[in-house]
């Protein structure tokens, strides 16, 4: 499935508190899918090039063929700087099977166009299975065991003739890197592209813990195997930390964790030597991801608002400078703010949020993708002043 974006594509939307609130460090606020395509649409991230992006999807009847799970797509992206229009999104395809159950897409760093995400490939057996819920809100994901990490090509055409000579995305044969059972998920490779870190669920413990594989050659070894959910992994940019989210003390609150990897004579990470807890609070703690700089994170948290579950993005200190480290707001918008990501440069901050509002009164708002320009050096001047570290 294609889908053309231009007709939805907004760019200088009307001023709003929201975006006085976030400059001047995000700024030129796009949002990149809208409701009349996806009902819901969110987990974005970028390729290495800036291409690219992939994320997770349920579409509308108009769009696709609408299911209780998300679907996985890869579009391309116009920049700000793109001579091609102006920023978003402009072409799609679903790369999941329909009706699968998909989850957590990422890009090889050297690979272009090559994609993992989980997938049950097929529409799963036991959907209702149980899986993380976060806090007592309404949002929870499913751990289904038919869930493997897949992986793909997404592979570039140029048909003739064709007017405008932009690429068609062509859909990908998608097929598990490797198969184990209980629900495998939440992957990412190492920036190199040696290496995968995921969450596994073994069936006996049904705890999910932090796994690595190198593909290549079989190698796998546990990383993180605390009580309690661990997911949500990333490598650090120099590949020697990872993050990840923990439920740790088993109550719900997610905690942001950072870990410092040890390795064998091989240069394969074996465990870690140290992990640190970065949030150790009453609030929910999620998404964690690295700053390019290596010097921060972004996550969500409900931090400003516990009581309505309103999630905002916040950034943490990553240097372990200060103790606690330092942390600042980010989004200011109503409704949910999450999932931060940067591109390569860190330049463009992109993340889920309900910015937008309903479509019509008396609706709930959907989420949808949106993206900013991140002004780094504002960012910096603001972080390094202490009256700003615990809003």
């Amino acid at each position: 499935m294609q889908l053309l974006l231009a007709a939805y594509v907004s760019v200088g939307l009307a001023q709003t508190d929201w975006r006085d609130a976030e400059a001047p460090i995000l700024t030129d606020h796009v949002q990149l899918t809208f409701p009349q395509m996806f009902s819901k649409a969110g987990e974005a991230y970028f390729d290495p090039t800036g291409q690219l992006v992939i994320f997770q999807a349920t579409p509308t009847a108009e769009y696709g063929r609408p299911g209780p799970h998300y679907e996985m797509y890869v579009c391309t992206l116009n920049g700000y700087d793109s001579n091609n229009g102006a920023p978003g999104l402009t072409t799609i395809v679903q790369v999941s099977q329909t009706g699968s159950a998909n989850t957590c897409g990422w890009f090889h760093p050297t690979q272009f166009g090559r994609v993992l995400f989980g997938s049950t490939i097929l529409p799963p057996v036991a959907p209702d299975k149980a899986g993380y819920q976060r806090d007592s809100g309404r949002y929870r994901w499913q751990f289904p065991a038919e869930t493997e990490i897949v992986s793909g090509l997404v592979q570039f055409d140029r048909l003739s003739p064709r007017d405008d000579g932009k690429a068609i995305l062509v859909r990908p044969i998608i097929k598990p890197l490797w198969k184990e059972p209980g629900y495998s998920a939440e992957g990412s490779w190492s920036p190199d592209g040696r290496f995968i870190l995921y969450t596994w669920v073994n069936p006996e413990t049904n705890d999910p813990d932090l796994y690595l594989r190198e593909p290549a050659t079989g190698y796998v070894t546990p990383i993180v195997v605390a009580d309690g959910y661990d997911g949500g992994p990333f490598f650090s940019p120099d590949g020697s930390w990872i993050t990840y989210r923990s439920d740790r003390r088993g109550d719900n609150l997610l905690q942001i964790f950072i870990a410092e990897l040890s390795f064998d004579d091989q240069g394969r990470p074996n465990g870690i030597k140290r992990e640190i807890q970065l949030t150790d609070n009453e609030f929910v703690n999620w998404g964690p991801f690295w700053h390019p700089s290596g010097a921060f994170l972004v996550y969500s948290t409900n931090q400003a608002a516990p009581e309505t579950h309103n999630y905002e993005v916040f950034a943490i200190d990553a240097r372990l400078t200060t103790d606690p480290p330092t942390r600042m707001r980010l989004t200011y918008a109503e409704g949910f703010d999450g999932l931060p990501v940067f591109n390569s440069d860190g330049s463009i901050m992109m993340w889920t949020s309900q910015r937008a509002g309903p479509t019509r009164p008396g609706e709930r708002p959907t989420s949808q993708i949106w993206m900013a320009k991140f002004n780094f050096d504002a960012f910096i001047e603001k972080f390094s002043n202490p009256d700003g570290s615990s809003q």
